[in-house]
């Protein structure tokens, strides 16, 4: 599989993939209603960069901050896969 190089592109590998759509949350893209207990999820941090995390317990932990995009995109991919 290639890596996607943008959110829409993420969402759509992991349609083809059979993530099931609770398991994640890509921000602007696919955010389930209503919010899972728990979840990785994909954003963009104020400064800009992108992270990579988990949603446990109400509290969003960061597991990976990524300079664009693209490498945001890879590593949900390989995190749900």
């Amino acid at each position: 599989m290639n890596a996607p190089t943008g959110r829409r592109a993420l969402r759509a590998a992991l349609i083809a993939a059979g993530v099931a759509d609770g398991h994640y949350r890509i921000e602007g893209v696919h955010e389930p209603s209503p919010t899972p207990p728990d979840f990785l999820f994909l954003r963009q941090a104020p400064d800009g960069a992108w992270e990579t995390g988990a949603y446990e317990r109400g509290a969003h932990h960061v597991i990976a901050r990524h300079p664009d995009e693209p490498a945001a995109c890879a590593h949900l991919l390989r995190l749900l896969t």
